[in-house]
């Protein structure tokens, strides 16, 4: 019996992707999303269980560090808890990949098509990984860093948290590493603070697929206090063509040269294999 060949991209697109969202006050994202999405022929799951409404001080206690609701506003909490909450989907549902969107996606690239390029070198990742799939930082690989035929480019940190590609065993070990250290920050700046401790690796994926409306302009969100306008559009406009045309002439010090990183994947899977081996142990 043949056993049917793995298919990255047709997995996300049927089961995989799960978008943060607000109950209220955002119904005309919720409806774009549903119209484009349609359009696109994506399945997707909206994430609203980390709503405000939701919140009960043994929900906060047990995600986040003591006195968080004092250093972060209630939407920022929201959006952080439904990026954890689409954490345990992952893990419960036991999906390999996942992507993660908040809920002002706009398409560069062809998904599809873009997963299907970038499909072998996922696949032939180390597992425990997030790939940034999003330009909302305005960051990327120089002219020198971007090599031919490749996608993926190891980082020392995210560029926001509105797009990403995230695997099952970064998934899990998020919410093991949970267990003992809490939260205590917005969910982008948490991902620096997981790649920082090796809890995860990050990748960015060039060119990216996606744009958040609430960086260029076209779209508020649900944390950003910046409203739509036509002058921030114009602006993002600028900056972006700016950065991807003459920005990178200068290698991004975000990005670990591909002499190091084989060094820094075998000590990351030493660390892995000792705390596996803790575990069995314990």
């Amino acid at each position: 019996m043949k056993t049917q060949k793995y298919n990255l991209s047709t997995s996300i697109a049927q089961q995989a992707i799960f978008i943060v969202h607000a109950k209220r006050g955002y119904e005309y994202h919720e409806k774009r999303i549903i119209d484009l999405f349609k359009e696109k022929k994506l399945n997707f799951e909206f994430i609203t269980d980390g709503d405000p409404s939701n919140f009960t001080p043994e929900l906060i206690d047990k995600y986040f560090t003591k006195g968080i609701e004092n250093d972060l506003s209630r939407g920022v909490l929201s959006c952080t808890l439904n990026h954890i909450f689409i954490y345990e989907q992952i893990v419960a549902r036991k999906l390999p990949f996942a992507l993660v969107l908040e809920n002002d996606p706009f398409f560069l690239k062809d998904l599809r098509e873009e997963l299907d390029l970038m499909s072998e070198e996922i696949l032939n990742l180390p597992s425990g990984f997030i790939i940034s799939l999003e330009n909302s930082t305005l960051r990327f690989p120089s002219y020198w860093q971007k090599k031919q035929g490749k996608s993926l480019y190891s980082a020392i940190d995210g560029r926001m948290a509105g797009a990403y590609l995230i695997d099952f065993a970064a998934a899990k070990r998020i919410l093991e590493d949970l267990k003992t250290t809490k939260c205590h920050t917005v969910i982008d700046w948490w991902h620096n603070s997981l790649i920082d401790r090796k809890v995860v690796r990050m990748y960015w994926a060039h060119p990216a697929i996606f744009e958040q409306g609430s960086h260029n302009g076209q779209m508020s969100s649900t944390i950003s206090t910046k409203p739509k306008n036509r002058g921030r559009q114009i602006k993002w406009k600028i900056q972006k063509y700016y950065k991807m045309l003459i920005g990178r002439l200068i290698n991004s010090k975000c990005l670990i040269p591909d002499s190091e990183v084989e060094n820094n994947e075998l000590n990351h899977e030493a660390q892995i294999a000792v705390l596996e081996m803790s575990e069995l142990r314990d």
